[in-house]
């Protein structure tokens, strides 16, 4: 079964477990929403809205607010000096659609429960050390110059400016 929904303007294709992006509607995260405006539902014998299907609704669990792309206009009046920058990030919602409902009915399940996460055991050095990475290949030496410059050590700087004047 799908159903088509209107929600921000927009309409969506949804079966269950879809999850959809869509302009920010109220809600927590892991709450079931339900979208009262279906215009059809689909499957054996498809019903049409007019404009939507009476008593129809979709419930959603909210997955997570985010923001979407940033978005920039830029215009600018050539040789006028003259130029304008504006951007914008839209406020979006995350939804996993749960259940189509018809017929005035309340939605069954709910939100799913959040999985925990594992801890890694901590390494006791019981197991086999990792093999250590390979060197990168070393270049070959440049050859020694046989100038008398390059063989005498450099003298060192002394440590203080009075030192360097006597």
């Amino acid at each position: 079964m799908f159903a088509v929904i209107k929600t921000g303007g927009r309409q969506y294709r949804v079966v269950p477990d879809d999850v959809l992006e869509i302009g920010k509607i109220a809600g927590d995260v892991g709450t079931i929403v339900q979208l009262g405006e279906v215009l059809v539902l689909g499957g054996d014998t498809p019903t049409l809205g007019a404009p939507t299907v009476a008593g129809a609704t979709v419930a959603a669990e909210v997955l997570q607010h985010k923001r979407g792309p940033k978005v920039i206009s830029f215009k600018k009046r050539r040789r006028k000096n003259s130029r304008r920058k504006r951007g914008y990030r839209d406020e979006i919602t995350v939804l996993r659609i749960t259940e189509i409902l018809a017929d005035n009915a309340k939605p069954s399940i709910g939100p799913r429960p959040k999985r925990e996460k594992v801890a890694k055991p901590a390494d006791d050095g019981d197991e086999a050390p990792k093999p250590a990475k390979k060197a990168a290949a070393k270049k070959p030496a440049a050859k020694a110059s046989t100038s008398k410059a390059a063989a005498k050590p450099r003298a060192k700087a002394p440590a203080n400016k009075a030192a360097a004047k006597k």
